[in-house]
């Protein structure tokens, strides 16, 4: 008797390490479809990309889709301007304007402007003495009335601003995505857009240049 439960016992150790190791590779198998997924969508959106924007690459991870591009929009995504008058007086809305200085990735000290609405929407701008121009070094828009040089705004359709980038592009694509950021090559600046179910919540500015 104790012969036939010793053999009994020898035949259900085997079994259990068997359907440990199936649901190891099962695991693993989705992983890897999904993987695969991802980038065969990115890759895919890449193939769609508006050739002015110049996109380099095209990353998605889970909720995140990232582009890559050489063109000045993402560097300059309130428009080229030589002062922070110019710009407050074309957009013809009322900024709260604070000056102060602002310590930015180094040991210096900028001169900022910080324009702000009543909705907490800011933007801080400085003007550079080696480019001559205003430069965007950090902010968050809410408001629906502050646009983009390209168009964008808060507010918008998900499939709307993604149509800024892309000719077209499979709407399950982007379905589940929550965050499209638009990157500069060399990842130093960027805008962060941030949906809230199908409409655009908020845009976020991103810098890491050190200005002179």
């Amino acid at each position: 008797m104790n012969a036939v439960r010793q053999h009994h016992n020898k035949n259900i150790i085997p079994m259990k390490k068997l359907l440990v190791a199936l649901c190891l590779l099962a695991s693993v198998g989705i992983g890897m479809a999904q993987q695969v997924s991802s980038r065969a969508k990115a890759m895919r959106m890449m193939a769609y990309a508006k050739p002015e924007y110049m996109v380099k690459d095209v990353k998605v991870y889970t909720d995140t889709m990232t582009i890559y591009t050489l063109a000045d929009y993402v560097i300059y995504p309130l428009g080229k301007w030589e002062n922070v008058e110019q710009y407050i007086t074309n957009t013809q809305l009322h900024w709260y304007r604070e000056i102060g200085y602002k310590r930015y990735f180094d040991s210096m000290e900028v001169s900022v402007n910080t324009l702000k609405r009543l909705d907490d929407s800011y933007v801080d701008m400085y003007r550079s003495i080696t480019t001559g121009r205003v430069e965007m070094l950090d902010g968050k828009i809410y408001d629906s009335d502050v646009v983009l040089a390209n168009g964008i705004h808060a507010g918008m359709t998900k499939d709307k601003v993604f149509a800024v980038f892309f000719k077209k592009f499979p709407r399950s694509y982007t379905e589940d995505i929550r965050v499209l950021k638009v990157i500069s090559g060399a990842g130093e600046v960027g805008q962060v857009y941030t949906f809230k179910g199908r409409k655009l919540r908020h845009i976020g500015i991103i810098s890491r240049y050190k200005y002179y």
